[in-house]
């Protein structure tokens, strides 16, 4: 007897087919897909902005370790507690910095490349009446001019 369960009845006459035989019978349209595409619910970020991002993932996974590393050493009393808790507070403050780089980064990006300014109703009808205003004073303005070139004539 086979240790294996397929050959062994394969061998007595049974009719299993492998997986390789089970993939034959399948045609190509009948195949499915592995995945399907789908569109992405956000767009990617831009490139400094996803750079810093990184950045700022590493030092804060560092920064992690490295409180723990002091955690651990504290409870320990180890010698190397006191250093480590004050690389740890280091790091700590280079992870807010990072963090805040992100931050910075995305405004930047943004008000350089990214905002679309699309003025509000109101700023637009002030818009309008600021243009009426100015339409109305220059028709004025000709009006009057019109009025002293005749009198001057007549």
């Amino acid at each position: 007897m086979c240790d294996r369960p397929d050959r062994g009845s394969a061998e007595r006459g049974g009719n299993v087919m492998d997986a390789m035989d089970k993939d034959r019978d399948i045609s190509a349209q009948q195949a499915r897909q592995l995945w399907t595409e789908e569109s992405a619910r956000r767009r990617r970020l831009p490139d400094p902005v996803r750079a810093s991002a990184v950045r700022a993932v590493i030092i804060v996974a560092v920064t992690l370790v490295l409180a723990m590393v002091a955690v651990l050493c504290a409870f320990a009393g180890s010698w190397f507690a006191f250093p480590a808790v004050l690389i740890a507070v280091a790091s700590t403050v280079a992870a807010t910095w990072g963090v805040l780089d992100v931050w910075v980064t995305r405004q930047v990006w943004n008000q350089r490349y990214g905002v679309v300014s699309r003025p509000s109703s109101t700023a637009r009808e002030m818009r309008r009446q600021r243009r009426r205003a100015r339409k109305e004073a220059v028709s004025a303005r000709r009006a009057g001019e019109r009025g002293r070139a005749r009198g001057a004539a007549a």
